[in-house]
């Protein structure tokens, strides 16, 4: 059987939309389900109740989840979103052009109230394309919900729900970083759609890096139940704090197979602070570019073991630059936090407040040694050139920019790329008829490297027709377009 990555995400037709192999889940009424009959009366016996407590050992003659699940599980919501998806248009050829009508579809899945003023947080995949959502407390009340932020390179999504100045129950984020392997946890959620439901389980694995859901891809890995409905939902400690947003699930079957991963609670606090005070994520980075240590190159570099990361490349003026990093350097930690691999230090740079002083860890010709530099954002953001072009060439209706480091991060393309980025395609415009997509990369026109919007502007003016170079994610195309 072909193991499978799911996201385990609500039921509906964007179940299917994430994951095109698997067939749409059907919620049934389990309502007529197997009659319960009352016991024979029994003599009551008077004994003390005996105080539930969270279970330290499996010695434990009594003991219950039940003062953790009582604490959170208030703040556990039900996110139902509605899209519509508009009718494309047929040719009849008796009635010629006509719409066909348009399609509704609903999903479900879980959130988390982080803030008792509304603030709501959910994976993005579960809002993704919504026009309508409706949040359902644990006590059934209603409402409507907006998005305040939508972040897919993190599969997060923050919405707000407004009460009416009633205060909610809101779970506080744990610090994810003092988590270790074989701690305790709960998943709490509404697995296909029966209603919240809550399981038990330990923290399996950390820095799940493999994973491939997110740009930003550093999971807990849990095996408490997680299924189709819990995305969104949250993954608590024994003391009732939030330690992760349940994600995805590996499967060979569509259901919970043991292996289910959470977004850490680090990353959910940093999206949620953005998107609260800025109103978008607002994401450090370590200024450099580099590859993942394995054991050919440690075997290469005389290193003890694989592990940590390769610079290649240093942004000037950036934390890794302030640092002394330098191309040849082997990162081993950041912050105090054990670098593993590329994801890894993106991810522990990107959960870092700006402004913040790290040191670096790093190895250098056999030698370990450190350095101290400051975090901030890429630079760049507001500031890059930018163009709407007209006409009926095979650019016109396009609206690029000179990629930049912050625009990078924006579009999720390298920041050490040179070239002129695609922002907006026109509808129905020359450049949507060529195959022009937002995130497009244009690097060459006829031999000839555009590294900014004025060499665009340039050849635009003087070639009618050329060899044009774009990249999109890490592929080449090339076609020849008119200028």
């Amino acid at each position: 059987m072909i193991t499978k990555l799911l996201i385990a995400m609500g039921i509906g037709a964007a179940a299917v939309a994430a994951v095109p192999q698997i067939s749409n889940l059907v919620q049934n009424d389990a309502s007529q389900g197997a009659q319960v009959t009352a016991p024979l009366a029994t003599p009551a016996i008077t004994t003390p109740e005996t105080p539930r407590i969270v279970p330290l050992t499996k010695g434990d003659a009594i003991a219950s989840y039940a003062p953790v699940v009582r604490s959170a599980s208030g703040a556990v919501v039900n996110v139902y979103a509605r899209s519509v998806q508009r009718g494309r248009v047929a040719v009849d050829p008796f009635w010629g052009a006509m719409r066909l009508p348009d399609r509704a579809s609903l999903s479900q899945g879980s959130g988390v109230i982080v803030r008792d003023d509304g603030i709501i947080v959910t994976n993005n995949h579960v809002v993704q394309g919504a026009t309508e959502m409706v949040v359902v407390l644990g006590d059934r009340r209603e409402f409507p919900a907006s998005v305040v932020l939508t972040d897919p390179r993190t599969d997060l999504a923050v919405l707000r729900i407004n009460t009416g100045g009633q205060r909610l129950n809101a779970l506080s984020f744990a610090d994810t970083t003092n988590a270790q392997v074989g701690d305790q946890v709960l998943a709490i959620g509404n697995p296909f759609g029966v209603g919240q439901t809550v399981t038990s389980g330990i923290i399996s694995a950390l820095a799940r890096t493999d994973v491939g859901i997110t740009d930003y891809s550093f999971f807990i890995q849990t095996d408490a139940s997680i299924n189709p409905g819990n995305s969104g939902g949250a993954l608590v400690d024994m003391s009732g704090k939030l330690v992760g947003i349940n994600t995805a699930i590996f499967s060979g079957s569509g259901s919970s197979a043991g292996v289910g991963f959470a977004i850490p609670a680090e990353m959910v606090r940093r999206v949620v602070e953005g998107a609260v005070s800025v109103g978008r994520v607002v994401r450090t980075w370590s200024g450099i570019r580099g590859q993942t240590v394995d054991s050919e190159m440690a075997a290469t570099m005389n290193l003890a073991r694989p592990g940590g990361v390769l610079v290649t490349e240093v942004y000037p003026n950036s934390a890794a630059a302030q640092a002394g990093l330098r191309r040849g350097d082997v990162i081993v930690s950041l912050g105090g936090s054990e670098v593993n691999d590329e994801s890894g230090l993106r991810y522990l740079a990107a959960t870092k407040a700006p402004n913040e002083a790290v040191v670096f860890e790093f190895y250098r010709g056999g030698r370990k040694l450190d350095g101290r530099g400051i975090l901030s954002v890429p630079p760049g953001r507001g500031g890059a050139d930018s163009r709407v072009i007209e006409g009926k060439n095979s650019f016109g209706g396009l609206s690029v920019a000179t990629l930049n480091p912050a625009l990078a991060d924006e579009k999720g393309l390298d920041p050490f790329s040179h070239g002129v980025v695609v922002t907006a395609v026109a509808p129905n415009s020359a450049a949507q008829q060529s195959g022009f997509q937002i995130g497009d990369l244009i690097v060459e026109i006829n031999g000839d490297a555009i590294e900014n919007i004025e060499a665009l502007n340039t050849k635009l003016a003087r070639e009618e027709r050329g060899q044009v170079t774009i990249k999109r994610g890490d592929r080449p195309i090339t076609a020849v377009l008119d200028l």
